[in-house]
C-alpha cells in the first residue's frame, strides 16, 4: 500500500473543512463508505471519509476527509491525518 501523503486543506464550506490527501483524478471510483464512519467519529464527531479505488487495483485509499466546519485549520489537518492513520495503517 502506498505511503499516505500529508493532508492539505482545499476548501472550506458552510458544513466542512475539506482536507485532501490524494488527487481525486487518480481514482476510478470515489465513495463515502459507512464503515469509515467509526474511525472518523472516534477522532472528530461528524467527520466523513471519502475513499477512492484505483483502476485495476483492489485497494481503496483515502482521497479526503471532511471535518465539521468551525474547526481551526491546523486542528482539521491534524484530526484528518489521525483518521487516515487509523484507516490505512
Amino acid at each position: 500500500m502506498p505511503d499516505t501523503p500529508d493532508g492539505d486543506i482545499v476548501e472550506e464550506t458552510d458544513d466542512y473543512v475539506h482536507v485532501r490527501f490524494r488527487d481525486p483524478d487518480e481514482f476510478e471510483t470515489i465513495r463515502t463508505p459507512d464503515w469509515a464512519e467509526n474511525a472518523a467519529s472516534s477522532v472528530t464527531e461528524g467527520a466523513e471519509v471519502r475513499t477512492g479505488k484505483l483502476e485495476d487495483e483492489d485497494d481503496w485509499l483515502v482521497e479526503s476527509v471532511l471535518i465539521p466546519a468551525g474547526t481551526a485549520e491546523e486542528e482539521a489537518e491534524s484530526d484528518a491525518e489521525e483518521i487516515v492513520e487509523k484507516i490505512e495503517n
